[in-house]
């Protein structure tokens, strides 16, 4: 028997989960599952990870502990906008042997039409990943050709000769930054070149 955590989530506080959860308990009624638990959020963006939302953050942790092993949500935008979070999502719950079932998209991982939706999801996602990191890689070989430099940007030599001298006074990291205008991170590079 699938033990289903409906999930449920509305962006603003004036907006109402009640016709979300009329309908997905309806469907676990006429599928036989057994309702664990519900999960909402109120008045959470979908765009918010899933720490800045707790019903969903336990949620996943109740499938993680196997409490339950089927989600279900109104809709693919209730669990995330990203493809990439819900691309994470996707992997996470298969990874868990965790269902997932979708009603305004029709898809339900228990059947095989639904688990090929899922795998075609998957591969959408994998295909966009390449194509970000092709797109990066073009731009920044473009950059290079333009001379753009990456990296660390060279500490003149009078700077390095002051964070050696405040050291050298005995004065510390924080300190030595603030005073020369620099963040920590220049002062510890510079003294560790030194020791070298």
């Amino acid at each position: 028997m699938k033990r289903v955590g409906i999930y449920l989530r509305v962006s603003t506080n004036g907006q109402t989960t009640e016709n979300q959860r009329r309908e997905l308990e309806a469907v676990a009624k006429r599928s036989g599952w057994e309702v664990v638990g519900i999960y909402e959020d109120t008045g959470v963006s979908g765009a918010k990870g899933r720490d800045k939302r707790p019903a969903f953050d336990q949620l996943l942790k109740d499938a993680t502990a196997r409490k339950v092993n089927m989600i279900a949500a109104w809709s693919v935008d209730r669990l995330g906008r990203s493809l990439q979070d819900l691309v994470g999502l996707l992997q996470e719950l298969q990874a868990l042997k965790c269902d997932l079932y979708l009603h305004q998209q029709a898809i339900d991982t228990t059947t095989p039409s639904g688990r090929a939706m899922f795998q075609m999801c998957g591969v959408f996602a994998e295909f966009e990943r390449a194509m970000i990191v092709e797109r990066v890689n073009a731009g920044l070989a473009r950059a290079r050709e333009k001379g753009v430099r990456f990296g660390r940007k060279p500490v003149k030599p009078a700077i390095e000769n002051r964070i050696r001298e405040l050291r050298a006074q005995g004065i510390g990291i924080l300190k030595i930054g603030r005073t020369v205008g620099v963040g920590t991170s220049v002062v510890q590079r510079v003294l560790a070149a030194q020791e070298q």
